[in-house]
């Protein structure tokens, strides 16, 4: 019960300094909505016409009175509207989030498929050739910006194979299952690869932690295949420190893939939060920042829960 209260209380926490902070560092960029959408026009605008659109904005309000505004309608679900898409913050957000949501279900798959095979592999022989090609590997995804490997993929599968699936308007899952899928294929191996780098190192080290332990020798003595071995009670042991990685970068994923998402021209939630800040919509921009931290926690809460699944000593404390 005291486990449960200190979460809720640390969430709570959490979300309300996401909340000032956000609000804070909006207000300090320079300009304001008025000279976002209005450009070089706004300095033609009279006094009263300027004082009618900061009205109009709510920007005429101190900003103790915008901040608790702004909060308390997001308690009661209203996140806010957009002035330049003219939609609900509400209706924009249930429309990315969800795209954001299956890019990240993918790239954790490609990263999970990459770094978990790679990680084993190389703890299976340390410094060795295959211990070398992982950490190569493992190299290679932390040092390759997103950016450059998102670039040079699409221009070389576009000029050399004709493949931009990209190019056309995006298709939900639910549209078009194979165009979508077709979409969501190269940005989820650029941040699948990013992703792997750390989660093969973790699983690297974890297993070479288990693989030390006394019960490991004595399976082996009694005649367990090595395969079983592997992949029942060395992996099977070395699952917590995996799960904490992949959530982590999960969590990562659902605001900080905004850079692949830009150049894919993937309608995601980090791309809704790109444009917020281009046009100055602090309702959008303060909105789906907070809904990402939600979903961040979320997620760790998610963590929590499969710790005690997989590891019982957990599940006892």
């Amino acid at each position: 019960m005291r486990r449960t209260r200190n979460r809720v209380i640390s969430t709570v926490g959490t979300l309300f300094g996401v909340a000032v902070l956000v609000f804070v560092m909006l207000r300090a960029i320079p300009g304001s909505q008025i000279t976002a959408g209005l450009g070089t026009e706004a300095a033609a605008l009279t006094p009263a016409q300027r004082q009618a659109l900061e009205q109009y904005y709510g920007l005429d309000q101190p900003l103790f009175t915008q901040f608790f505004s702004w909060l308390g309608n997001m308690v009661t679900g209203n996140l806010g509207y957009s002035a330049r898409q003219q939609q609900s913050v509400l209706d924009l957000t249930l429309h990315s989030l969800p795209v954001t949501v299956e890019l990240a279900v993918l790239s954790i798959v490609l990263a999970l498929l990459i770094g978990v095979p790679l990680g084993m592999l190389a703890a299976s022989r340390t410094n060795s050739p295959r211990d070398a090609l992982g950490q190569l590997v493992s190299l290679a995804g932390l040092s390759v910006p997103a950016f450059l490997l998102a670039t040079t993929l699409l221009s070389v599968f576009a000029a050399s194979f004709g493949f931009n699936p990209n190019g056309q308007g995006f298709a939900t899952l639910f549209e078009d299952p194979l165009l979508n899928l077709e979409q969501m294929l190269l940005p989820a191996l650029v941040l699948g690869f990013g992703i792997a780098a750390p989660i093969l190192r973790t699983t690297r080290t974890a297993v070479l932690e288990v693989r030390s332990n006394d019960f490991v020798r004595t399976a082996r003595a009694k005649g367990v295949p090595e395969r079983r071995l592997q992949v029942k009670h060395v992996l099977g042991n070395a699952l917590v420190p995996i799960v904490t990685m992949t959530g982590l970068q999960f969590g990562y994923l659902l605001g900080g893939a905004v850079v692949v998402e830009q150049i894919f021209s993937v309608p995601g939630i980090g791309r809704q939060v790109l444009l917020g800040i281009q046009q100055k919509e602090y309702a959008v921009v303060q909105s789906t920042v907070l809904v990402i931290a939600l979903a961040f926690v979320l997620v760790n809460l998610l963590t929590d829960v499969l710790y005690r699944i997989i590891d019982p000593r957990v599940r006892a404390s």
